[in-house]
């Protein structure tokens, strides 16, 4: 089973890979879909549009998940976040690829079982959980890994 955890942005859209063999839970890849100021809101939504089917081409998973958008106290930070976000369901729909989403709490639950954690008690965890040497450097990647091991969790728990 492969899930492939996105954490919806349009400056930087942070992905992770994970793998479930029969022993344990892996990392295949983390990391984050850049773009730059400098490019028009489309362009931006096509790069990442072009990042996600490429994760989705190279990794082939079988889920996917995402954070789920919640209050935002800034209007103008929800609007370009809900626009990625789009980009991310069409372009799973598109594969047929089951989308799960969940709450930053939902994955604070998950990760440290405590839902006001800061993101430096979350990345520890992350690194613990999936064996990494280092903590993950991006907060947009840790949180992409969270949501991905929140899917599984929620997965082998329905079984």
């Amino acid at each position: 089973m492969i899930i492939l955890g996105i954490d919806p942005g349009t400056a930087a859209m942070g992905f992770g890979v994970l793998k479930k063999t029969k022993k344990k839970l892996i990392c295949l890849k983390y990391g984050i879909i850049a773009t730059s100021k400098d490019l028009s809101d489309a362009d931006r939504l096509k790069k990442l549009y072009n990042g996600v089917n490429e994760l989705i081409r190279k990794y082939d998973p079988d889920f996917l998940a995402v954070e789920k958008l919640y209050f935002f106290k800034n209007l103008k930070t929800a609007i370009p976040v809900a626009q990625a976000k789009g980009v991310i369901l069409l372009a799973s729909s598109r594969k047929k690829i089951p989308v799960f989403e969940f709450t930053p709490l939902q994955v604070k639950m998950t990760i440290v079982g405590y839902g006001r954690a800061d993101k430096k008690q979350i990345q520890f965890m992350i690194k613990n959980l999936l064996n990494l040497k280092d903590l993950p450097k991006s907060d947009d990647a840790a949180d992409a890994l969270g949501v991905a091991i929140c899917c599984f969790r929620s997965l082998t728990l329905d079984k």
